[in-house]
């Protein structure tokens, strides 16, 4: 049974090895493989619930999808969330890109869409409220999660590319149920 979906803004292939790259060398550490071992895309999260139906907003996605360009994105710093349970003191690392206009207002304008067609927009993904993020690691211990920003300062940042798809996923385990090219163009 499912955990919940997400809406979710994929990369160029240069991009998305770079992120990639990021997984491999924390794996390697030992550090995190969850998103390895989970079979995830790195991608930004533009929404995510437990509530979604899926064919709702497939339909909503694949019209907003032909309507916008692909989005230039920067890879500039890495960040850190908390755990959901403070118990575990473990904390997701992400890449966090420059939070240029064009990716805000992609955000929003998705948003406004699919709230024109009843469906209701979490907090932690409200346009006012959402933090770009692509994990890198996933529930990494309290004790290593200094050894892991270290590890990721080495990466050569800024590292730039662009966001071409838009997807929607089931978790857990992940499991792609579509995507779509953002607009007419394969190359950006």
């Amino acid at each position: 049974m499912s955990q919940g979906y997400a809406v979710e803004l994929y990369f160029d292939p240069a991009l998305e090895n770079q992120v990639l790259k990021a997984w491999n060398v924390l794996a390697r550490r030992q550090i995190s493989t969850q998103l390895i071992e989970m079979e995830s895309r790195p991608h930004l999260t533009l929404l995510s619930s437990p509530l979604l139906d899926p064919q709702k907003i497939q339909s909503v996605v694949r019209t907003f999808a032909a309507k916008h360009e692909p989005v230039p994105l920067t890879f500039s710093s890495v960040g850190s969330f908390s755990s959901a349970s403070p118990s575990s003191g473990n904390g997701l690392l992400f890449l966090s890109p420059t939070p240029t206009s064009s990716l805000l207002d992609l955000h929003r304008q998705l948003c406004d869409s699919l709230r024109k067609e009843g469906i209701e927009i979490s907090e932690p993904y409200l346009p006012d409220s959402w933090i770009p993020s692509c994990a890198v690691a996933q529930d990494v211990p309290r004790s290593r999660i200094a050894e892991a920003f270290c590890i990721l300062r080495d990466l050569k940042l800024p590292v730039s590319g662009y966001a071409l798809d838009i997807g929607m996923v089931e978790f857990s385990p992940v499991r792609e149920l579509f995507s779509f090219p953002l607009g007419s163009a394969s190359d950006p």
